[in-house]
């Protein structure tokens, strides 16, 4: 390499615009949704929930110090007709006069190569509480990032669908739950 270029190749990196790190803090709540779908007498059904707060602080740079938080209203809920809301509600279903939110809360979240991510937390539903780990995927945007995932929770381990309905022939025990967090940095 010849003197003259050495120079200009350091000229050229110190001009360069610092890469900044981009924490995702401020959740969109319009352009984020909460479903699930499960099986009933074999038949799909699916539904989400209209309310859920969440609170987070992600840096894809440094991923390990990121925090989580959602909490969601489950009188919100949307399982298909206004019967199934309302049956939702009762004791041996939410028994949302007593419970009236769900609650995740991470305690570590770790990289795993390709935008994908491992949150692990404990989950609060019906005054049980669960350890689960959760996979997300990242997609990075010019103004906004999406937080996608999925996951099987199993109703019967937080006493959801008791009596009658604990028989998973007529309601299966796994709930597959889905999320779309959008996110703006700062």
């Amino acid at each position: 390499m010849s003197a003259l270029k050495l120079p200009l190749i350091l000229l050229m990196l110190l001009a360069a615009p610092a890469v900044q790190a981009v924490e995702y803090s401020t959740v969109l709540p319009k352009q984020s949704a909460i479903g699930f779908e499960f099986r009933q007498m074999g038949v799909g059904v699916k539904g989400g929930f209209k309310r859920f707060a969440t609170q987070m602080a992600f840096d894809p740079a440094r991923p390990e110090t990121a925090s989580a938080k959602l909490e969601i209203d489950l009188a919100s809920i949307d399982a298909g007709s206004p019967e199934a809301d309302e049956e939702s509600a009762g004791k041996l279903w939410f028994n949302r006069s007593a419970f009236p939110k769900a609650t995740f809360v991470s305690s570590q979240i770790r990289a795993l190569g390709n935008n994908r991510y491992e949150m692990r937390g404990t989950l609060t539903l019906k005054g049980k509480t669960r350890e689960m780990v959760v996979p997300v995927m990242f997609k990075p945007g010019k103004t906004t990032a999406q937080f996608d995932g999925a996951f099987v929770l199993k109703r019967l381990d937080f006493g959801i669908g008791e009596g009658m309905w604990a028989d998973v022939a007529t309601v299966a025990n796994e709930v597959q739950v889905t999320f779309h967090i959008a996110a703006t940095g700062k």
